[in-house]
Parts: C-alpha cells; structure tokens; sequence
C-alpha cells in the first residue's frame, strides 16, 4: 500500500502502486501544472550561501597614494 501527500494540494493519495495515480508525486494534471507555473515564476529559489566571516574590503585598503 503506497500512502503520498500531494505537495501542492496536500491531498493524501493512497495505492496499490504507481498506477493508480499516474501524476505521481501530484494528484493530478492540474497540480502539476500548478507546480509547473510556481518553477518558472521564479517561486522556488535555491539561494547561495551568504558568508559573513570574510567582509569585503572596503576600496581605502587597496588605493594607491
């Protein structure tokens, strides 16, 4: 028995297999349309890892006299 959450409409998908809902890991064509539309609406977003140990130097440091 296969027990899924739909990431979009959070709706509790429940199976023998991946047969019975063929969207998989959506619940249907329209939520993965939806997710679809969410990726090039720039919603999901992997940002970089801002580092906070190394400050930038400031442009006084490295001017020459």
């Amino acid at each position: 028995m296969m027990k899924v959450r739909c990431p979009v409409c959070d709706r509790v998908m429940e199976g023998a297999d991946r047969a019975h809902w063929p969207e998989l890991p959506f619940c249907s064509a329209r939520c993965r349309l939806i997710d679809f539309g969410r990726w090039l609406g720039g919603k999901y977003v992997i940002r970089p890892e801002i580092k906070t140990e190394d400050p930038a130097p400031s442009n006084d440091e490295y001017s020459i006299p």
